[in-house]
């Protein structure tokens, strides 16, 4: 029987993201892995329902993803806030950065992504419906 995890189609594209950082990813990355472990464990490529977050803490519910050129406008810029969204929705917070942000001012973005990791952890969306006719009372819809 195979596991759940080996028929996810996500681990194979997860790891060739991994695998294909851009600068910007692996210089923040350095950064995070120096933060003290109590408080964040970060993941890089994570996956968070059918998305990518470049990174991830699930112990903080946070979620940083770092934006080059492209994602200023157009399609990009509609595909992220879908994702945002979708994030926001499953009791992530996320933080964006451009690339230069990273490359140019990592400290200043440090200092921002410390802040997120100190602060108190969001609630987590309940995904669970409402029982019809009460706690315990389900109901059989005909």
């Amino acid at each position: 029987m195979r596991s759940l995890r080996s028929e996810d189609q996500r681990v194979p594209r997860a790891r060739k993201l991994r695998r294909d950082t851009t600068d910007a990813e692996r210089k923040l990355w350095l950064r995070l892995r120096e933060l003290p472990m109590g408080s964040s464990h970060f993941r890089r490529q994570a996956t968070i329902g059918p998305y990518f977050a470049d990174f991830a803490c699930h112990a903080k519910r946070l979620v940083i993803e770092l934006d080059g050129g492209q994602h200023g406008d157009g399609p990009n810029a509609a595909s992220d806030a879908k994702r945002d969204a979708y994030m926001r929705n499953s009791g992530y917070r996320v933080l964006r950065f451009w690339n230069n942000d990273v490359m140019q001012n990592i400290d200043g973005v440090m200092h921002v992504i410390a802040e997120a990791v100190s602060a108190p952890v969001p609630p987590t969306p309940d995904p669970s419906p409402p029982l019809r006719g009460g706690r315990g009372n389900r109901t059989a819809e005909v």
